[in-house]
Formats: C-alpha cells, structure tokens, sequence
C-alpha cells in the first residue's frame, strides 16, 4: 500500500493540486464519453460519434492544461531563481520536477484517449 502512495499519490500532489486535478477530470469525462459510445455503437451511431468529438476534445484540453501547467511552472522556479539572487540547484530543480509532471500527465491522459477514440472510430460503419 505504501508503494501505492509513493507511484500514485505523491506525484500527483507534487506537480500542484489544483492542476493536476483538472488534467484528472478531463481524463475521467475522456473516459466517461468513451464508454458512452462504445455502449451506443449498435443502438444510436449518432450519440456514439457526438461522444467521440466530446472525447477528443476533453483528451485534447488535458494536454493543454499540462503544458499551461508546465509553462506556470516554469515561471515559477525562474521567478523563485531570480528572488534569490543566486541560483540554487535544488530549487530550480523542484520547479523544473512540477512543469514535467504536468505535461506528462496531460501528456497520458491525452494518450489514453486517444487510444480510446482510435478504437471506437475502428467501430464505426462509414
């Protein structure tokens, strides 16, 4: 259970809560939107495909939230650099560590569903 926490939780709270968070609830609606249509392949083809466009346009705003997360985070450790005068490695390197947790968690999340939607456009008769 502890290694769980250390993988899962610890990075997740590291790259900055609220951030990472919203990345989280575009992978979630990702999710959900691709479940919807992979339920209604068969029984409504136009309820599928208007789930795929909501599913690729919440994949695709996770991914910019990490970058835009990535960016603030940036600015940030230069900010914390140029405050202090000097520049202390492991400062710079705490702010660097925040920008790449978030953009590779937008970064999954976006690949995640895409795979999703590469499937669930395999699905579909056109």
């Amino acid at each position: 259970m502890m290694c769980f926490t250390l993988v899962l939780i610890n990075p997740f709270s590291e790259g900055g809560p609220v951030m990472m968070s919203l990345i989280l609830i575009c992978l979630v609606l990702s999710i959900v939107f691709l479940i919807r249509g992979f339920l209604s392949v068969k029984s409504n083809i136009n309820l599928s495909k208007k789930m795929l466009k909501l599913a690729a346009d919440s994949s695709l705003l996770g991914l910019v939230l990490g970058f835009l997360a990535s960016i603030i985070g940036l600015i940030t450790a230069f900010d914390s650099v140029e405050a202090m005068g000097n520049a202390d490695p492991a400062m710079f390197a705490g702010g660097l560590k925040v920008s790449l947790l978030t953009a590779s968690f937008g970064l999954l999340t976006f690949a995640i569903a895409r795979i999703g939607i590469l499937i669930l456009k395999g699905l579909h008769k056109d």
